[in-house]
């Protein structure tokens, strides 16, 4: 296994909590307790997965995720309040994978963080580069996207639904659907995730593209339009 997984929460008890269950399924886990040392250990630690606590001192665990998401592409799980959707849908704009709300069972954790990885990892094999409408260029090899040669930096769950839609021109998709291909049958969250992910590849492209590719069928889902 050997995945490294960064746990980010102030209080010790649950981040201790979080780190054992980890370590006994194997994972290699550092732990940061605030957010300016969340942000730090990003870079040295280098996860391959980070679980967020939303309420972090020095930095909330929204700038942190808002900060992570602008520089590298890594898989987040929030963790938010049992009652606060706000947090929850401002979390996924911001570009969390995941979420789950305290408090939780460690099992339900960990059946995320195996989804999130196993669809983060080799979930693209690597070919010939696509050209969509002669603006979008997916690299697959080096999973980046240039839209009119200028390079937009998606998170990994943003760049696989862009690659799914790009690879079924036309084709509609509902959001039920996308979660299933995107996180799995073993994703617990529900369609808002999709929408939210959506919004946010839609505002990336919208800045370098002269067209807006990525249609919604009303009352079903999302297509991928060639024109």
């Amino acid at each position: 296994m050997n995945e490294r997984i960064l746990v980010v929460d102030d209080e010790k008890s649950i981040n201790d909590l979080i780190r054992l269950d980890l370590e006994f399924e194997g994972y290699i886990v550092d732990s940061a307790f605030d957010g300016l040392e969340a942000i730090s250990k990003a870079d040295s630690f280098n996860p391959d997965l980070i679980i967020l606590d939303v309420m972090l001192p020095k930095m909330s665990g929204f700038d942190v995720c808002k900060k992570i998401n602008a520089e590298k592409s890594i898989p987040i799980i929030l963790l938010t309040a049992k009652t606060d959707i706000i947090d929850r849908v401002l979390g996924l704009e911001l570009g969390a994978d995941d979420y789950i709300t305290k408090p939780f069972d460690n099992r339900e954790l960990l059946a995320r963080i195996k989804a999130l990885l196993r669809r983060s990892k080799n979930t693209i094999e690597p070919e010939q580069d696509i050209i969509f409408n002669d603006e979008i260029t997916i690299i697959l090899n080096e999973r980046k996207v240039l839209v009119n040669n200028n390079e937009v930096h998606l998170t990994p769950k943003e760049f696989e639904l862009l690659f799914l839609l790009i690879s079924n021109p036309e084709q509609v998709f509902s959001r039920e659907s996308l979660l299933e291909k995107v996180w799995g049958y073993d994703y617990f969250g529900d369609t808002r995730t999709v929408d939210m992910h959506i919004q946010r590849i839609r505002k990336k492209i919208s800045d370098y593209a002269k067209h807006n590719y990525i249609q919604t069928v009303f009352g079903v889902g999302y297509k991928m339009r060639k024109h």
